[in-house]
């Protein structure tokens, strides 16, 4: 046993979190967003394009790449989330993945910084997503560890607003770096900085005797699986989240393309639109994100607060669809931000209070969490016949895209109150 950890006899929350935890927890998630998602949303689009002929083969490989890394972090998530829950480290139990995942991190985001092939930058992502993902599902783990139920709705709205933080930091990063190897190193190179900063300021619990249960091949399996019918408020958690979020991430990745092909605009014009789009939707989220914690604390309700931001998002998102100008897709973008910021408020919270059993807590938010990532894995796999189906008709291919994420959107805030155990 070491000095930074202190064994804990059972896996309930303390009376009251840690005063700094919320705030380390915020910096861990904002480092992990800013190094997954500046590719996700900006550079790897513009690095896939720079090592490809031609941009129909650029789309058709940003579509790959995104789209099995994702897989990945579809697996890793849930088993190291699992894996967490069993570690007997004296390290912690989540600490030696937050550690080495964001180091590994770093130097998978390098690789593919210096890749000169398509199949180079899909192993650095995969291993990326890998890495990135395992950090994630061991950090946000600690949530009920440290933090009693009553009071996760303030923590959840300060982590939440790390998202679109995240993504505002990594275009003004990306807009004002040249070369893709930075583009890709900076931000990992923050994501390690901020998770070393809450891995050892955190009072993490250690599991004081290895479980009896040897971690079989059943196991591993049902890592990545639950039970709706024994769990129905679980699986109605986690197909809303999945829903809302191909909304808000699945269809993000072709924002370059969309400046580049229907305004003609060049790279780096292109990117300045993001940075200024990603502005709107991060002063829109810093006012809807923590509000939308506190009230909903206050109302002790949650499912209403992300209804409502379904249907926010849903109204960007058409808005997005039709933007005559770039000016406009900079207002939607603050509307769907508006939206989003209110859903991640509440979303974690709400995910708290569903889990099928406290012992398995890091694994069943690991399976909630794979509801992130599937949208970035099925998106890309879907794109190119949704963009084709539109572009053979007057309204376009990205309008129609668009257009179907709202429908996504939509069909989450509608099934929310499918949820019957969390008012």
């Amino acid at each position: 046993m070491t000095e930074l950890s202190a064994p804990v006899a059972a896996p309930a929350a303390p009376a009251r979190e840690p005063r700094s935890y919320p705030f380390a927890l915020a910096g861990a998630n904002f480092g992990i967003y800013v190094a997954i998602l500046t590719p996700v949303m900006v550079s790897m689009a513009f690095k896939v394009d720079h090592i490809t002929a031609t941009p129909e083969a650029a789309a058709s490989a940003l579509g790959l790449v995104l789209g099995v890394g994702a897989l990945f972090a579809l697996i890793a998530n849930p088993l190291v989330g699992r894996l967490s829950d069993r570690t007997t480290s004296g390290f912690g139990m989540r600490r030696p993945w937050i550690v080495g995942g964001a180091v590994t991190g770093l130097l998978a985001l390098a690789l593919i910084g210096v890749a000169g092939s398509v199949w180079l930058v899909l192993l650095g992502w995969c291993v990326a997503q890998t890495a990135l993902n395992a950090v994630m599902a061991a950090a946000n783990a600690t949530l009920p560890d440290q933090v009693p139920a009553e009071r996760r709705g303030k923590t959840s709205g300060i982590v939440g607003i790390t998202t679109p933080l995240g993504i505002l930091g990594g275009s003004f990063l990306v807009n004002f770096i040249d070369g893709d190897l930075l583009r890709f190193t900076v931000p990992g190179a923050l994501a390690l900085l901020l998770c070393l900063l809450f891995a050892f300021s955190l009072k993490d619990r250690v599991l004081a005797e290895k479980p009896a249960e040897r971690f079989t091949v059943r196991q591993f399996l049902g890592s990545f699986v639950f039970n709706p019918v024994k769990h129905p408020d679980f699986g109605w958690t986690w197909l809303t989240k999945f829903l809302v979020m191909f909304g808000y991430a699945g269809i993000a990745s072709y924002l370059p393309y969309y400046l580049t092909d229907r305004f003609h605009l060049n790279e780096q014009d292109a990117i300045g639109v993001i940075l200024l789009a990603n502005v709107a939707s991060m002063g829109a989220m810093a006012a809807s994100s923590p509000i939308g914690g506190i009230v909903s604390d206050r109302l002790g309700k949650r499912r209403a607060p992300v209804a409502f931001a379904g249907l926010v998002m849903v109204a960007g998102l058409v808005l997005l669809a039709f933007a005559p100008s770039t000016g406009m897709v900079i207002v939607a973008q603050g509307v769907i931000g508006l939206g989003a910021g209110a859903f991640f408020s509440v979303d974690l919270a709400l995910a708290t209070q569903v889990l099928p059993n406290p012992e398995d807590t890091a694994k069943d938010l690991g399976v909630l969490n794979m509801a992130n990532a599937l949208p970035q894995s099925l998106a890309p796999a879907i794109a190119p016949a949704i963009l084709a189906l539109g572009n053979a008709t007057p309204l376009g291919g990205y309008p129609l895209w668009y257009l179907f994420g709202a429908l996504t959107a939509l069909a989450g805030a509608v099934l929310v109150y499918r949820i019957k155990s969390v008012k």
